[in-house]
């Protein structure tokens, strides 16, 4: 083992892990960390440059868009120029050089990213008849789409880019419940740079409106010491808690998805400090780091703030939904998701008789409270897109607020210079998405104009024999394979293109889509939005579990089975949602709700007590069956089955209580 991989191997770690070690992890498994550092005055140009692509942003989302084209391209192009500059060919090359040709495509992204500026009013006019250079500089754009979204977000999404454009060309030799008449090289250049159903299409939309915004929100909060803050109150919340350490990963996760929307991101940042934590007061290195993975990966699901897939599913479903409607219906499956996990780790704690913090371990809670102005900004943005604001002017302000409470906050470091190194960050975590977003348009386009998305969902109806429990087990499938190639964005946009209508067309049989009732829809998008995501927590590939493994020191493979059985309850809240869609708080009472709610806690309560093997006292296998089948029957949104379930745990219960002194059943552990 070299001195440097050593230094990677955190099996002995006593305290978090260093910033650059944080860094190695972060660049080993998300590629969107693996950046160059280049020395000299390209450093300098690069930083002004993120800067220039800011200011951009801060000018449209102030004074209003320019033209769709314009201001798409405008962004792609800032996006791409700095991912050739930023990002390598591959992780072998030099981090500190920027080879000849790399110079070349950002060239090539400078050209493409002007050319609708410097032709708009031409191109509007010509109806979609290009010149020669048109068809060029369109063939040019596809390609460095393509190869940016390489290099910033890995070789899937790339693959399957370049698989759809191929359908859309030799359509005409595809099996017959895919065929279509084939398109023309000009036809599909034309669709995919001069149109707004390709590259610069709804997911760039996206990108360079909203997403953007709470980007460079979330690179402010860090600015302001808030991600810090998280820790120590997760620590004053819950550190004295039986398994302290695995519940205050479990709440400063869910804290940190606030201010990031990756999953491997999360793992790396609150991992590096609570996994030793945990460690060190007993808890398995593969466990301790399936806590940490499965918390982080929740962090993408937690309002207010969302991944980037949740601001392309108010573009997707359309029909007046703001984001706050999505922000609102994904509250209660989150909780229950961060719930389900707390539940896990609680009796998992039980089961090894691990303590909490004690006070020496603990801060000074009064000093903690004390500093809760810190939450200021996201308490703000809050209710700002309650009130109506545009989601874009709430991140402003929310912006405004970070840079206030910077000045307010003595334990960092804030003025002018962290304004601005904040403005560059936030441009810097763009690349990649505006990168995913282009490239994600390609397969849109495609799903768009040769009606693919409807031809997939009725074959897969037809596949499942029109079950809807069948339908969706092939829908789950289909996303957790998608998601372990592809970052979670990309994913949601494939999903939702392709096998959110069959999901659709099940539920509202009678209706065209496009009619189908908004609880249908909302259900059938979150339903593939849940699965894209916990895919960084499903063997084989689970980025989110093997970094995790990175600092524990465990193994990458049963860190990741731990982290999809703490994760059951992810498995299990996208059924309830398209089964019980009262979790969504879409046109029901708050009875429903809590009663949904309560079936749900206590159905999960009965699944982790079966699947951890401990509850009051050991739990013998005959009794895990019995609770893992009242478990789900709870679960199951139906009178009858939460009635028994109910019955059945409550006898459970009255049986453990009552035997709780008596040491039988065998202790089974998760290792």
């Amino acid at each position: 083992m070299t001195d440097k991989k050593a230094a990677l191997d955190p099996g002995a770690l006593q305290e978090s892990l260093t910033l650059e070690q944080q860094q190695e992890l972060l660049e080993k498994y998300d590629l969107e960390s693996n950046q160059r550092n280049p020395q000299n005055f390209m450093k300098h140009i690069i930083y002004f440059g993120l800067l220039a692509f800011t200011l951009f942003q801060v000018y449209t989302a102030i004074f209003g868009q320019f033209p769709a084209q314009i201001q798409r391209t405008v962004h792609i192009g800032f996006a791409l120029t700095f991912v050739f500059l930023l990002f390598p060919a591959s992780r072998k090359l030099s981090k500190r050089t920027i080879p000849f040709y790399d110079y070349i495509l950002a060239v090539i992204a400078i050209v493409v990213g002007s050319y609708w500026v410097i032709n708009y009013d031409r191109l509007v006019q010509s109806l979609g008849q290009l010149q020669t250079m048109d068809f060029y500089i369109g063939i040019l754009a596809v390609i460095i789409v393509l190869e940016g979204a390489r290099r910033a977000v890995g070789l899937p999404i790339t693959i399957i880019a370049g698989l759809f454009l191929l359908y859309a060309f030799y359509g005409q030799y595809m099996p017959d419940f895919m065929a279509h008449r084939g398109q023309s090289l000009d036809s599909i250049v034309n669709l995919m740079f001069f149109s707004t159903d390709g590259i610069l299409g709804t997911p760039l939309a996206v990108s360079s409106t909203f997403i953007f915004a709470f980007l460079l929100f979330g690179a402010f909060l860090v600015k302001t010491g808030v991600g810090e803050y998280f820790n120590d109150l997760a620590i004053s919340v819950a550190g004295k808690l039986v398994g302290g350490p695995a519940k205050v990963a479990i709440f400063s996760s869910a804290l940190q998805g606030t201010i990031s929307g990756s999953s491997v991101a999360n793992v790396v940042t609150s991992g590096s400090y609570t996994i030793p934590m945990m460690k060190r007061l007993g808890y398995n290195k593969n466990f301790a780091g399936a806590v940490e993975a499965s918390a982080s990966t929740g962090g993408q699901l937690m309002p207010p703030i969302m991944g980037a897939a949740a601001f392309l599913m108010v573009e997707f479903i359309g029909r007046g939904v703001t984001y706050w409607d999505i922000a609102k219906a994904a509250a209660i499956p989150a909780i229950l998701y961060f719930t389900g996990i707390w539940i896990m780790t609680h009796f998992e704690a039980k089961r090894l008789g691990l303590r909490g913090l004690k006070d020496e371990e603990m801060p000074d809670r009064s000093k903690v409270f004390k500093k809760i102005y810190l939450l200021i900004p996201i308490v703000l943005i809050i209710i700002l897109m309650m009130s109506g604001v545009p989601v874009i002017h709430a991140a402003l302000y929310g912006i405004i607020s970070c840079i206030i409470v910077g000045f307010i906050n003595p334990d960092v470091k804030f003025g002018l210079k962290e304004i601005i190194d904040g403005m560059v960050d936030g441009a810097r975590s763009a690349l990649a998405v505006a990168a995913a977003t282009a490239c994600a348009g390609i397969i849109v386009g495609v799903v768009v104009k040769t009606g693919l998305g409807l031809s997939l969902a009725n074959s897969l109806v037809k596949l499942a024999g029109g079950s809807i429990l069948l339908t969706l087990f092939f829908v789950m499938i289909a996303s957790l394979i998608l998601g372990m190639g592809a970052p979670t964005t990309a994913n949601y946009v494939i999903t939702s293109t392709i096998a959110a209508p069959a999901i659709i067309a099940l539920l509202a049989p009678d209706v065209p889509a496009s009619a189908a009732p908004l609880i249908v829809v909302l259900s059938a998008h979150f339903f593939v939005f849940y699965f894209g995501i916990i895919a960084d927590i499903t063997p084989p590939v689970a980025l989110a579990a093997f970094a995790a493994s990175g600092i524990s020191g465990g193994d990458p493979i049963r860190t990741g089975v731990n982290s999809a059985k703490l994760a059951i309850a992810a498995f299990i809240i996208p059924y309830m949602i398209v089964f019980s869609p009262a979790l969504l708080m879409i046109d029901v009472t708050i009875w429903q709700i809590l009663w949904v709610v309560f079936t749900a806690v206590m159905g999960m309560i009965a699944i982790g007590v079966g699947i951890i093997g401990y509850w009051y006292r050991p739990v013998s296998w005959i009794e895990r069956i019995v609770l893992l089948a009242a478990g789900l029957a709870m679960i199951y949104p139906e009178s009858l089955s939460d009635t028994i379930g109910l019955i059945v745990f409550g006898i459970m219960f009255v049986i453990q209580y009552v035997t709780r002194n008596k040491e039988n059943g065998s202790k089974v552990a998760i290792s």
